[in-house]
């Protein structure tokens, strides 16, 4: 292997080369913050001051090793996430057959794919069992095409029926999608509406900051005659005045929430599906597996010889009539030797409890055609003991019946029985025996002759969380609708057992084909249970919904759900039933195949967003008092202008960026936030009323932190003593606004109870540094601080706690005006 690995390489297309520690080092060196700190530590060191320059250097290697920090961090979890939604493959070894992840495949390995799967390299089929591949990856082909031993196959391509071994031939950037996909490493992905708030915000403030840079820097030149002051002042204000912290933050948030998702047995493909996962309110949801219980069983048998029911798990071995037993022995003949579909295992457990010696040893398959058809069967031809063929089909009845074409009293009796059983929750599928003129096969399946053997029912029992999942959704505002390909009174049956809202409304495949754009709309609004859909009606659906508005999540683990998957805004594959298919076209996949876990996995992703609201509210509100704080005593000409300096707002803004990033990322949900209704994906906390209300706070805070400039400017204090409670004030203020932005709902009262133990650690992190540059008579000089008595450095509380404190009051009212409504 380690030779064929040096020879040929793994199994991986190209890297993307702006990953790794390098592409984040040459990020935070071009981050404005490093530029601006670089530039003022520069002019330092040109002006003697060889202490500030080296502080600030210090700042600078703090300032960008907290980025890293954070980048690596972030790519930790993601590179973990990867490692777990790594696609693996079945091969056979030195005799042995097990799963290895795909990039770890070589040249020479038997591989074996099957009906979901993708073909994980290049390769030669040697065997194959009604086998047919989807190329559309290659050719832009989207039709199944057969393959035969000997032929040809290409990673990439999937499954469309059928198994098949493979002997690998080509790997990695060597294979046909290798050579085509070079250039899938230099596409950038798409951002998200809050990536683009964020930058866009971001990109705004930055502006603002050149403005006010040359503005400062232009005034202080006017008053000074001194460029390089005047350039440090104005450095000063163009440090206060940028948020970059919030792209560093927006990045933590979505990989960390991605790594927190994973341990709740949720997986995420692209972090950025956190953001989308508050805004769901359409769950699109399939019935078996996800909502029903993972594993069938055959129930009973309809026998149309005698038009007798039989209960087939009361049958022992050869207690069942020969015309029954034809109808189940038909059945497993229509199925793989190995199945891997649950319904087909259900069919050959059931044969071989009836008939132990026949199922031992599977008759041989002659010639098979695949399922297909809407709704679809499926025909194998075998090799009888006698030597004649045997010609199975089993499939959906509205496929068999008309196949079949029994006279019409009969059909009808057909149909009112695949009714009753459907209505009691089972799935049905019809079964008949077919006939033709040898020596060759006919070229479609329903042109044998075909006649009627009976109905196979299958329980699918619901899962015994369900009916509280569906709960869950409803009271987070969430509609759930099944989509099945099941019988309308299979589906009407189970979604009444679970207690689906609206599951008296229905609508089938053929019905949502038959509507145009503008009529599915409203009946996909108001319909619960879609039953007999295929693929092309399930992404009709979805497509409709989204039109609606809706913020739809599509649960699913076929290759006929793919393209619904994709389509949706969240995508979700089941990770132990799903094909390959499924899981590459979702964008979260369900470890355990549990609905539940959607229900974590929303409420993780309105905490994320919650708490990064909270973080984003927090940066505006403190930025606000340090940008005024620098600009209006220059502005309006006070004695004591350019009071701080580049040194004071750095250290700030060393205490901000973790608060924000680290400290509010890990802040628990707020109560109640499951019983809230869905926000809209387009929504946005960077414009409006929910701004304008942390532009407030920060004002507040800033007439605190001025009113303290100003009565010690006119008592005729040093300016060191000035600087010093200016400081002092502005530091208490962020440690109070840290507690009072943890909720805009709950008092502090209530908040400072909750769990959060990085949050006080910062806090504490940053009252020992405050003691540090007051206390320590280097660090004070540094800081160009002064001594302060106890009663001064209460009054800076007093005025800090005023500041921040009448949030208080603002969340008692909203709280008194919820309570009345």
């Amino acid at each position: 292997m380690a030779a064929s690995c040096a020879t040929h390489g793994r199994n991986v297309l190209a890297a993307d080369a702006r990953s790794g520690l390098l592409a984040t080092l040459r990020e935070v060196v071009a981050d404005p913050m490093f530029v601006l700190l670089l530039a003022t530590g520069v002019i330092y060191f040109w002006m003697g001051h060889l202490e500030d320059a080296l502080a600030l250097g210090v700042a600078l290697l703090l300032v960008a090793g907290i980025s890293v920090y954070q980048s690596v961090r972030s790519d930790q979890a993601l590179g973990a996430l990867h490692e777990l939604t790594q696609p693996r493959a079945q091969v056979r070894r030195n005799g042995r057959q097990g799963a290895v992840p795909v990039q770890d495949l070589v040249v020479g390995d038997a591989v074996l794919v099957e009906e979901g799967g993708r073909v994980p390299a290049d390769g030669r089929l040697d065997v194959a069992s009604d086998f047919s591949l989807d190329e559309a990856i290659l050719t832009g082909e989207a039709v199944a095409v057969i393959k035969s031993p000997g032929d040809p196959v290409f990673a990439g391509t999937s499954t469309a029926s059928g198994s098949a071994w493979l002997t690998v031939t080509a790997v990695g950037s060597q294979t046909e999608l290798g050579r085509i996909g070079q250039r899938i490493a230099t596409i950038v992905a798409e951002k998200t509406p809050l990536q683009r708030q964020v930058g866009q915000f971001v990109a705004r403030m930055t502006w603002v900051g050149v403005a006010a840079f040359l503005l400062v820097w232009g005034i202080n030149f006017a008053r000074s005659g001194n460029w390089t002051t005047a350039l440090l002042f104005a450095l000063t204000l163009a440090m206060s005045l940028l948020p970059q912290e919030l792209p560093v933050a927006f990045s933590g948030f979505m990989a960390l929430g991605a790594a927190r998702l994973s341990r709740l047995g949720v997986l995420t493909k692209q972090p950025q599906t956190v953001e989308s996962l508050g805004s769901a309110t359409v769950i699109c949801a399939d019935k078996t597996g996800t909502l029903t219980q993972e594993g069938m069983s055959v129930r009973q048998l309809y026998d149309g010889a005698t038009a007798v029911l039989v209960d087939l798990p009361g049958a022992t071995a050869g207690a069942l009539s020969a015309t029954a037993g034809a109808v189940l022995a038909h059945a497993r003949w229509a199925s793989e030797d190995e199945p891997f579909d649950a319904m087909e295992k259900a069919i050959v457990a059931a044969y071989a409890a009836a008939d132990p010696a026949g199922a031992a040893v599977p008759r041989p398959l002659v010639h098979e055609y695949p399922l297909a058809g809407t709704p679809p069967m499926m025909t194998h031809v075998r090799q009888a003991s006698g030597g004649e063929a045997v010609v199975a089909a089993k499939g959906a009845v509205e496929h068999v019946l008309p196949v079949c074409r029994p006279v019409p009293a009969l059909a009808a009796e057909i149909r009112r029985v695949t009714q009753e059983l459907s209505a009691q929750g089972y799935r049905v599928l019809g079964v008949a025996r077919g006939t033709y003129t040898p020596p060759d096969f006919p070229a479609a399946q329903d042109d044998f002759a075909w006649s009627f053997l009976g109905l196979v029912a299958l329980e699918n029992p619901p899962k015994a969380n369900a009916a509280a999942v569906l709960r869950s959704f409803a009271e987070a505002g969430i509609q759930v609708k099944m989509i099945t390909g099941d019988f309308p009174e299979t589906a009407q049956a189970i979604a009444r057992q679970i207690g689906l809202p609206g599951a008296d409304t229905l609508l089938t495949g053929q019905q949502v084909m038959e509507m145009n754009a503008d009529a599915l709309r409203p009946r996909a609004a108001g319909t619960a249970v879609f039953a007999r859909m295929f693929p092309e009606a399930k992404l009709r659906v979805v497509e409709a919904l989204k039109a609606n508005g809706e913020v739809v999540a599509m649960t699913g683990d076929g290759v006929n759900d793919g393209p619904a998957l994709k389509a949706a805004h969240i995508g979700v594959a089941m990770g132990r039933r799903g094909t390959e298919v499924a899981r590459q076209a979702a964008s979260l996949v369900l470890v355990d195949d549990d609905l539940g876990s959607m229900v974590a996995a929303i409420a993780q992703g309105r905490r994320i967003y919650q708490n990064f609201k909270q973080a984003v509210f927090y940066v505006v509100s403190i930025h606000i008092p340090i940008i005024l704080t620098v600009a209006l005593p220059l502005l309006f000409n006070w004695e004591w202008a350019n009071l701080l300096s580049p040194l004071h707002v750095i250290f700030l803004e060393l205490v901000m960026g973790p608060t924000c990033s680290i400290a509010f990322e890990n802040e628990p949900a707020e109560v109640g936030q499951m019983q809230q209704p869905p926000r809209p994906l387009t929504a946005t906390f960077l414009a409006g009323a929910k701004l304008a209300r942390s532009l407030v706070q920060g004002l507040g805070i800033a007439v605190a932190v001025l009113g303290v400039y100003y009565v010690a400017m006119q008592r005729g204090e040093p300016v060191a003593v000035g600087r010093t409670l200016v400081f002092v004030t502005l530091v208490l203020s962020n440690v109070f606004l840290t507690l009072a932005n943890r909720s805009f709902t709950q008092s502090i009262v209530q908040t400072i109870r909750l769990p959060n133990r990085v949050l006080w650690l910062l806090l504490g992190l940053t009252l020992a540094l405050l003691v540090v540059v007051l206390g320590v008579p280097a660090a004070r000089a540094l800081f160009e601080f002064a001594p302060v008595s106890g009663a001064a450095l209460g009054w800076c509380a007093l005025a800090a706690l005023v500041g921040v404190g009448w949030v208080e009051g603002y969340k008692a009212v909203l709280r008194g005006q919820q309570q009345k409504i």
